[in-house]
């Protein structure tokens, strides 16, 4: 089976299989005939996501919220798991797989709706997936998923697994193994808080706060609502905010001095909810931020907070890291799996070799 890592997120989805990944808005939309289509460039397949499953059209991801006159996207977690997961995982995993073997997946869920939803997510991407990407210029293109395995786990254990394992699943962060660590995972809807020992999981330490980046991005829209009168949906206001600029109507306003001002309360909040959460864990090694809103927030965090704090380090994107995580999880799965099948078959061979030895006698 080939290891793959899939996160559908709030803000984004994400999927890995080692060698290439993708991430694309988590916004659904419906689909529509683009009767003129003017090719002067060549467009990137992140913003042309048009796809077949079970019978439905959808646009999705950029595509969706430029195209479609219906767009949905959710910081419901009964929705996120009954209309959104399942269309999203398919898409981004079929992206990164044209051929038939079967896929063993991780990913991940909030630690406050892990006991809940684990169960219905693994029933929900386990079988045979058929999925078509539509073209408005070619033929469309089916592709067959088969998946027999898999495997949820509490979302920031991807980041812990990120920097334990190597890119070949070997364990190569030893330090790891013997401290006390908390991690951050500041989402978009969700921060969630995971408190290690020994790389064991204590449940007394675990929890999920509704917040997330949206709060921030749910303020600057407000304000900016107050000064232009437009109401600027959460998932358009990405660009904007890492540009520090938004141009409304034909008038650019520079929004950096009230982003810095938002994620400094922000900020605020999530150490309070560090130094609520983990008041009695003095003996905490490092605390370790993580997620999409972690790069943005953890220089307002760290004078905050009073334990050695550090920020995750991303090669790519930080908003990667627990899909790395977890598909780093699945290839060092795959592989104790087949050790202990090999030690199993040496062992059959073994007690052969000795039967056949005791029947010569």
């Amino acid at each position: 089976m080939k290891p793959m890592g899939v996160d559908v997120g709030f803000g984004f989805t994400k999927a890995t299989n080692g060698d290439e990944y993708i991430i694309f808005k988590s916004i659904i939309g419906e689909y529509t005939e683009i009767q003129f289509n003017l090719d002067m460039e060549e467009i990137e397949w992140e913003k042309n996501l048009q796809v077949k499953i079970n019978d439905e059209m959808y646009f999705l991801g950029e595509l969706a919220e430029r195209q479609s006159l219906v767009r949905q996207y959710t910081l419901d977690q009964d929705r996120m798991v009954g209309e959104f997961v399942k269309i999203l995982a398919i898409t981004s995993l079929a992206i990164l797989n044209s051929e038939k073997e079967p896929l063993s997946i991780v990913t991940g869920l909030p630690v406050g709706f892990y006991r809940r939803d684990a169960k219905k997510i693994e029933k929900m991407l386990c079988g045979v997936h058929k999925i078509e990407f539509l073209s408005s210029s070619a033929t469309a293109r089916e592709v067959i998923l088969t998946i027999p395995k898999v495997k949820v786990i509490p979302q920031p254990m991807g980041s812990v697994f990120n920097l334990l394992f190597d890119d070949e699943g070997n364990i190569t962060n030893r330090k790891l193994i013997n401290q006390k660590i908390g991690i951050v995972d500041i989402g978009f809807k969700t921060a969630d808080f995971v408190l290690l020992d020994k790389l064991r999981y204590i449940e007394r330490g675990s929890s999920t706060t509704e917040n997330g980046i949206s709060k921030c991005f749910g303020l600057i829209a407000s304000k900016l609502r107050q000064k232009t009168g437009v109401s600027i949906e959460l998932f358009r206001l990405y660009d904007a905010i890492f540009k520090g600029t938004i141009k409304i109507k034909g008038k650019e306003y520079n929004i950096t001095n009230l982003k810095n001002r938002v994620y400094s309360h922000f900020a605020s909040v999530i150490a309070g909810d560090i130094n609520r959460i983990w008041e009695n864990d003095w003996d905490i090694d490092l605390i370790v931020l993580t997620g999409g809103g972690a790069k943005e927030l953890f220089e307002f965090i760290k004078p905050l907070v009073d334990w050695n704090i550090i920020l995750v380090e991303s090669k790519s994107d930080p908003r990667l890291n627990n899909v790395m995580g977890y598909y780093k999880y699945a290839l060092y799965d795959a592989k104790r799996v087949k050790d202990k099948r090999e030690s199993l078959d040496t062992q059959q061979e073994q007690n052969k070799e000795e039967n056949s030895s005791k029947g010569n006698e």
